[in-house]
């Protein structure tokens, strides 16, 4: 094929053939490829030092991941043939697993298109590229998806921070179609609105779906405080699962209405409550109150993005432990998650106990959490398992 050939050095190519499908811009032989010659996103044949093809990909010279392998060998070039394939192949998964056409349909690196993600929303695909060789296949993912699925609608949802440092713009757009201006999600028997291009991510957050199917046992009559709520996705399960009371706290103005809107449609209204204010001022008022909850349940944004943060984000996560178990009642029940990739799970659970010990509290560790099925981990690839998290039992010392 056609595609110009990017060199590695002797000796860089072993990473790829364990499985990875990352190429950074110092392991590129520069003699041999300039990296200035290629275009933002241009495929690209890549090549170990000794001649041999690995296989087809893209490049980027302004980013320090500076290729991507998609496909190894030289048998399929980087078209809408290997993305409708890629796309199929994702799909018999997902529709062995769900019922429903409610879930992340593609996970990038994880599914073999690093780059890009696609979400299902019934008859409404939201993609996202975070990659310049992505963002050059548009046309082809558009093609490939309508093959596949004959969506009503696709809609670019292409805000990540991640895009930056592909030296791309943030935007929304319509891929073809008429996307509705909310979309629909249903899980665990409900429904949800979801705002289909000021929301966060892509919508809604399919990764922890397993992780509020496991509440069942936990919450029957209880009173729940779901705290960095969003849309409401762990309390109103909680409350469909026959949680007395539910708070939703969340600081966002335009994610409080949206929980309460969704209780509403639900029929969940009256034992589902909605409050705006930050994560940390209201656990301390809850704390200066002693006002208690059976289950508290902590699932915040990324305290992590990079790994000099780490310290720093560790503390966060503690202090966030601490607070939750001050707002539970005895033999209470702490969900407690990190989505930050840079966090590893044995701190997380370290923290926890941190906070217990802290506390004069005795924590039991009941279920390990990680990332639903439909965001599968590549064992090459530890930066595709980021979600983590523990179900605990807290009980006095």
């Amino acid at each position: 094929m056609a595609y110009p050939a990017l060199y590695l050095k002797r000796g860089e190519d072993a990473r790829l053939r364990a499985g990875h499908l990352w190429v950074f811009s110092n392991e590129v032989d520069v003699a041999r490829s300039p990296l200035s010659g290629f275009a933002p996103g241009e495929p690209c044949v890549i090549v170990d030092a000794r001649d041999k093809p690995l296989g087809v990909g893209y490049v980027n010279p302004n980013s320090l991941i500076c290729a991507r392998l998609v496909n190894r060998g030289l048998e399929h070039a980087l078209d809408r043939s290997l993305l409708t394939h890629r796309i199929k192949v994702a799909l018999g998964l997902r529709e062995r697993l769900y019922a429903e056409p409610y879930y992340r349909l593609l996970y990038g690196e994880s599914d073999g298109v690093p780059g890009l993600t696609l979400d299902r929303f019934g008859e409404v695909v939201v993609a996202q590229a975070t990659t310049a060789g992505i963002e050059r296949l548009k046309p082809e993912v558009e093609a490939a998806v309508d093959k596949v699925l004959k969506p009503a609608a696709l809609l670019w949802k292409n805000d990540a921070a991640i895009r930056a440092l592909e030296g791309l713009p943030a935007y929304a757009d319509v891929g073809f179609g008429t996307p509705p201006d909310a979309l629909t999600v249903r899980e665990g028997g409900l429904e949800f609105a979801a705002d289909a291009t000021g929301g966060q991510k892509t919508g809604w957050f399919y990764d922890q779906r397993a992780n509020r199917d496991r509440l069942a046992p936990f919450v029957k009559g209880a009173r729940v405080l779901d705290m960095f709520s969003y849309l409401g996705a762990w309390g109103l399960r909680a409350a469909a699962m026959g949680a007395a009371e539910v708070v939703c706290v969340d600081a966002s103005a335009q994610a409080v209405a949206a929980i309460a809107g969704n209780a509403r449609r639900n029929g969940l209204g009256d034992r589902v409550r909605a409050e705006r204010a930050d994560a940390f001022d209201f656990l301390k008022a809850l704390r200066e109150r002693r006002e208690h909850f059976d289950v508290v349940i902590l699932d915040p944004p990324a305290f992590v993005k990079r790994k000099k943060d780490l310290a720093e984000g560790r503390l966060a996560y503690r202090r966030l432990n601490e607070l939750g178990m001050q707002a539970l009642a005895k033999d209470g029940i702490l969900v407690t998650c990190s989505c930050s990739y840079h966090m590893p799970r044995p701190l997380l659970l370290d923290g926890v106990q941190q906070a217990a010990r802290h506390l004069d509290r005795q924590v039991q560790a009941l279920m390990q959490l990680q990332q639903a099925p439909d965001h599968p981990v590549h064992p090459a690839i530890p930066e595709t398992d980021y979600l983590k998290g523990y179900l605990c039992r807290v009980l006095p010392a």
